[in-house]
């Protein structure tokens, strides 16, 4: 399924300031003192304009700005840097319930009309292909700004304040006996988008993203081995204070321990046993077998070839038992901090929250709002995002998390009811199969559980199991101990795009899991 019907334009540096002056003629227009630049206003309006005196029976447009900085260290010396930008705008339509849409890396009320009648003219193109009409659900159309709340903007932050603070991670970490290399680096992103549609939506929105890490690496003197271990950080939707609070004495001192006493580790046995799943390890799998299975486009088959498509299909909604009962998923783009949330998506439709799965019952999908009637639902669930200017909104992944326990549990206590298991940590290898159903999945950290403690560290660990079964094994999900982890490159779509989104949860516990070992230790 093609999404993008991409017309002129690459990527460039402009500024907003680039826009023409406002139009008077223009026959659509924002309502008063929403956008504080009367040219953007003009500009966008001029494409709406332009698209319905062309035929269209809707159209929308997004003028947006997008910054991309990134820092990458080596002990003591900076190994790359990059910050880019691009500035432009894209125009869909609709013409007889077929899309079209293009884009420009203009920004001028001249630009915005030419795409506008080039968008349009491919929808005219694209009608004689169109075999079910395209059909949207109401939305509630957003008019006004919203910004990402962030106590400092990483962008406004030196440069040389951040490779400062990098090294002195390095060195850090390189003051730990046996840590022989480190690697750090961040990420961050700015999304400063406009967008109008003939619905009545107008709004600006500035999102903000970060994604701090680093690794060490550790040789053994004797055998020329390696081993590695990566922060515990996760990506946030946040400013720089994040990074400026985040703890990182004790995760590169905790990272430090591990790397060197991984060498000397004994490998995992195979076989059966329970798993106490820590957040920096579940969000991955709940992003796998949870996430992507409750696309509706996937369950409909239109990803085949990207991922593949869904094990749960529409006719299972409130039917499939997809986990226990102590099991509820819970899909949002509201909570602050989070990769995905915003208060508007890409259609303009205002943004919330629903239940995927309750009680272990798999219950709804998530949707856009040109993919409602495909559920008989009234309307969508506003999870449209495209990357940039340039490329298709389509339905992508909102943040999905798992319920904290309903019953007061901590970790200690569910480590003290544990009587053999593993305890797992951090992101590592994983695979799952085209339907999302069975799967593997590694971490950074494995401890053994014995007899209600956490004992020895062990290592060459990978789960497996299916979605289904790893999901209705689960019997404990803490009530506090709720982490926020998540994906800065989460990849779909064809031309393929990537959204940034997370997974919250609490340490849980899946009973009788396989666990196979991955090689052997040194």
């Amino acid at each position: 399924m093609n999404r993008r019907h991409f017309l002129g334009g690459t990527a460039a540096s402009l500024s907003f300031a680039a826009c023409g002056p406002p139009n008077p003629e223009s026959s659509i227009d924002a309502p008063s003192g929403v956008f504080s630049d009367e040219s953007v206003r003009a500009v966008l309006a001029a494409a709406l304009d332009a698209a319905t005196r062309a035929g269209a029976s809707y159209a929308d447009v997004r003028l947006s700005h997008h910054r991309n900085q990134s820092i990458q260290t080596r002990e003591q010396r900076v190994r790359s840097l990059s910050d880019s930008r691009s500035s432009g705008l894209g125009v869909r339509v609709l013409v007889d319930g077929t899309w079209g849409f293009s884009a420009l890396n203009k920004l001028t009320e001249d630009d915005a009309r030419l795409a506008a009648k080039q968008a349009v003219a491919l929808a005219i193109q694209n009608r004689p292909l169109q075999l079910d009409p395209v059909r949207l659900a109401p939305i509630t159309a957003g008019v006004g700004r919203w910004e990402t709340p962030v106590g400092r903007d990483a962008f406004a932050v030196p440069l040389e304040e951040k490779i400062e603070r990098l090294m002195a991670i390095n060195q850090m970490a390189l003051a730990k006996t046996g840590v022989n290399f480190v690697r750090s680096s961040m990420h961050f992103v700015r999304e400063h988008k406009f967008f109008a549609s003939t619905d009545g939506a107008w709004t600006e929105q500035i999102l903000h993203r970060c994604n701090p890490t680093f690794q060490l690496t550790s040789i053994h003197d004797k055998t020329g081995s390696f081993r590695t271990r990566n922060a515990l950080c996760a990506p946030q939707g946040r400013g720089y204070d994040f990074i400026e609070a985040y703890d990182w004495d004790t995760d590169v001192s905790q990272a430090a321990e591990d790397v060197v006493a991984m060498h000397t580790a004994r490998s995992v046995e195979p076989g059966k046993t329970d798993l106490i799943l820590l957040p920096s390890n579940l969000w991955l799998t709940i992003h796998e077998s949870i996430g992507h299975p409750t696309e509706l486009d996937r369950a409909l088959g239109y990803e085949a070839n990207y991922a593949g498509t869904s094990f749960l299909t529409p006719e299972l909604a409130g039917k499939f038992q997809i986990g226990s009962e102590l099991v509820n998923f819970e899909a949002e783009k509201t909570a602050e901090g989070a990769l995905a949330t915003c208060q508007w998506d890409d259609d303009g439709d205002t943004t919330g929250q629903w239940p995927l799965i309750t009680d272990g019952v798999l219950v709804d999908f998530q949707t856009t709002r040109d993919q409602a009637h495909l559920l008989e639902q009234p309307r969508g669930r506003a999870t449209s995002y495209a990357q940039s200017w340039r490329d298709v909104p389509f339905q992508r992944m909102p943040n999905i998390n798992l319920k904290p326990g309903k019953k007061p549990l901590t970790l200690d206590q569910l480590v003290a009811d544990t009587e053999r298991g593993i305890l797992i940590a951090g992101r590592g290898s994983y695979s799952i199969d085209q339907q999302r159903y069975n799967f593997q999945f590694g971490g950074q950290v494995y401890r053994e559980i014995v007899n209600g403690k956490v004992g020895d560290l062990l290592t060459d660990v990978a789960y497996q199991s299916n979605t289904a079964h790893f999901w209705k094994s689960c019997d404990a999900i803490c009530s506090d101990g709720y982490e926020v982890n998540g994906s800065f490159y989460d990849g779909k779509g064809q031309p393929g795009q990537v959204n940034a989104v997370s997974h919250g949860c609490a340490p849980a516990r899946f009973r009788q899991i396989d666990v196979i070992r991955t090689g052997v230790s040194s």
